[in-house]
């Protein structure tokens, strides 16, 4: 068989661990570049993003659910699109509420993208909503480098913050496209607050008395940080070492109540404690403060030590959720949008909210602030006096401790559920692709379901996730992958009836159509159409049409894969973790010569296994591959 001729060629064994990678070099990214300009300026000039019409997404519907229904379920699903397009019918209807939307919003999808995806989630945003990333492995194993790190990072960020509000911040731009900059003046001094069936977000940063500190945690305790100086000035690298010290030597104890993990409760049970914390005083007075803060520094405190092969592992735990109520969990605020993070191990990265801003964005906020840690040297400190960073006090009743303990439990459990890994596919990367003529992420994408379907026999139904920044006020579209021609292509390959020249002939046509859906998507042309016109339904309290009672519906919206790509310069590792209890997030890094991937499935789901995934993805690349050069 060909798989079988393709491993014995290249003599493979399992991916790279990401831990045993040895040297790092910086990386050009190939879809971002930055030019320096004016944020009010530049967003004037953006295009609105256009609302599709109700029969374009009507037909893209029915192209995108036939290779992943039934016959049967088919015939019924067009029946139900022909109704739902009837003139004068429900659909007209509900395109008519978006049309009205489009004239009086700048961005007609965003804000229902925004409540739906996230606000109204019920989960727990540990896990399921934020994102993380780290670093490579930083060169200190103790408090002092770890406070040296800390202070270039506060550093770090304040210098972003600076271009942000001086309005300098450099625009960023990709296939020669300037892309909307608006997530990044969000994501400092702001925070998600829960509520009841809905959360909100509050923002700080432009209030007539713009916030000048930080949060620190060390120990599960808050510390507040100013980090300005009386003239204005910011702290320098040095002053803030001398501050972190001050924390860290006013927080010894380890035993304290993690009220940082509270955050870590479905939103529902939050909510609740939320209100009730807060009835107090002095509690209500040290939330804000955390709330307020441009951002939080999270200085953890020691956690396993591991083997090289798996300190990957290790470090993408402790940035995703803390490694559990007896490590780091507590030693975080999971609603603050930004979240950096240092280890005393040389763990270095961050916890970032997905409300605020899309990955692509947060990868640029870590990318930027790890570029500025390298330039940042320790000076001697000007001789000012500082004042002493101020401990927030809490008033634990015992239903909060109750529900701190309650918290403790379910974090662990969800931390224990979690099946984890991350691999380097070293053998090729998008140079040899270009070669080929092919699509790197287009390649990953259709190898990914020719994996899925040697083990599970059946077609993935898969979701990328595809920036719409090139539009004012643009988040992201869904691409749903999976296609009548990546279909045929992974039922065909491992057919020995069929020749080598129409299987290439199959990956061709299916690349193509890859590429076609992806435009589609990033020029707004995608299936969140259909979603927000169901939204409106909802929202206008009209009985639910039929087509979104549907299996078809249904099954689109159930992915078994959740996919992204990410681009970094500096080789930081994208984690973000599956929604659905039988499904995986796989998200990857396309460099020149290599491919990372992050995988991420429930160890209660005796379906999924995110090793053999991976394991199966490798193959299925390098038997592509084999394929590609057969032709030749």
């Amino acid at each position: 068989m060909l798989g079988i001729c393709t491993r014995t060629m290249l003599q493979v064994g399992m991916m790279r661990p990401w831990g045993l990678v040895k040297s790092f070099h910086l990386v050009k990214p190939v879809s971002v570049r930055l030019v320096t300009g004016s944020y009010l300026t530049q967003q004037e000039g953006l295009p609105s993003l256009p609302l599709p019409s109700l029969q374009q997404t009507c037909e893209h519907y029915l192209a995108t659910v036939e290779p992943i229904v039934e016959v049967d379920e088919l015939k019924r699903t067009k029946e139900l699109v022909v109704e739902f397009q009837k003139p004068g019918g429900v659909g007209e209807i509900l395109q008519r509420c978006l049309e009205r939307r489009e004239y009086s919003t700048e961005n007609w999808l965003t804000d229902i993208f925004v409540q739906h995806e996230y606000l109204y989630e019920r989960k727990p945003v540990v896990i399921y909503t934020n994102v993380a990333t780290f670093y490579p492995r930083m060169d200190f194993r103790d408090k002092q480098g770890q406070m040296r790190c800390a202070a270039k990072t506060i550093v770090g960020v304040l210098n972003l913050k600076a271009m942000i509000d001086n309005d300098t911040l450099p625009v960023d731009y990709m296939r020669g496209k300037p892309l909307c900059m608006k997530q990044y003046y969000q994501f400092l001094s702001s925070c998600r607050i829960p509520g009841p069936e809905r959360d909100s977000m509050v923002y700080h940063a432009n209030s007539s008395s713009s916030p000048k500190h930080i949060t620190v945690v060390h120990n599960s305790e808050f510390f507040v940080l100013d980090v300005y100086n009386s003239d204005g000035t910011p702290l320098t690298v040095d002053q803030l070492f001398i501050q972190l010290q001050r924390i860290c030597k006013a927080s010894l104890q380890t035993n304290m109540e993690p009220v940082g993990i509270l955050t870590t409760q479905d939103r529902d049970s939050w909510n609740k404690t939320y209100i009730n914390f807060i009835k107090d005083d002095t509690n209500k007075e040290s939330v804000s403060a955390i709330e307020s803060s441009i951002f939080t520094l999270c200085l953890d405190g020691p956690v396993p030590q591991v083997s090289d092969e798996m300190y990957s592992i290790s470090a993408a735990k402790q940035m995703l959720h803390g490694g559990g109520s007896q490590w780091n969990s507590g030693n975080r605020w999971f609603d603050k949008p930004l979240q950096f993070i240092v280890g005393e191990d040389g763990t270095c990265g961050g916890n970032f909210s997905h409300v605020i801003a899309d990955g692509i964005v947060w990868f640029s906020v870590a990318d930027y602030v790890a570029e500025q840690m390298k330039k940042l040297e320790m000076m001697k400190a000007p001789m000012v006096p500082l004042p002493m960073p101020r401990k927030l006090p809490f008033n634990i009743s015992p239903e909060i401790k109750k529900a701190i303990e309650d918290a403790k439990q379910s974090m662990d459990i969800l931390c224990q559920d979690l099946d984890m890994r991350v691999a380097v596919f070293d053998h090729f990367g998008k140079n040899v692709l270009k070669t080929h003529k092919m699509s790197p992420d287009a390649f990953v994408q259709i190898a990914l379901q020719l994996a899925y379907y040697r083990m599970y026999n059946r077609c993935a139904v898969v979701h990328e996730a595809a920036t719409l920044r090139k539009f004012r006020l643009g988040r992201t579209a869904a691409i749903f992958p999976t296609s009548s021609a990546s279909a045929a292509f992974v039922k065909a390959f491992d057919d020995p009836q069929k020749q080598s020249s129409v299987k290439a002939d199959l990956l061709e046509k299916a690349v193509k159509v890859h590429r076609s859906l992806t435009n589609m998507a990033t020029s707004g042309q995608s299936l969140d159409h259909l979603i927000c016109l169901k939204a409106q339904a909802v929202e206008q309290q009209i009985p639910m049409p039929d087509i979104f009672t549907d299996t078809s519906f249904s099954k689109l919206l159930d992915f078994n894969l959740s996919t992204s790509q990410v681009t970094s310069k500096t080789r930081c590792i994208p984690i973000t973790c599956t929604e659905l209890q039988n499904g995986y997030d796989l998200s990857y890094i396309i460099h020149n010569d290599d491919i990372v991937f992050f995988v991420t499935a429930f160890n209660s789901c005796r379906e999924t296994n995110a090793a053999h995934l991976i394991q199966t993805l490798e193959d299925a690349m390098l038997d592509m591959r084999t394929l590609l050069e057969h032709i030749l």
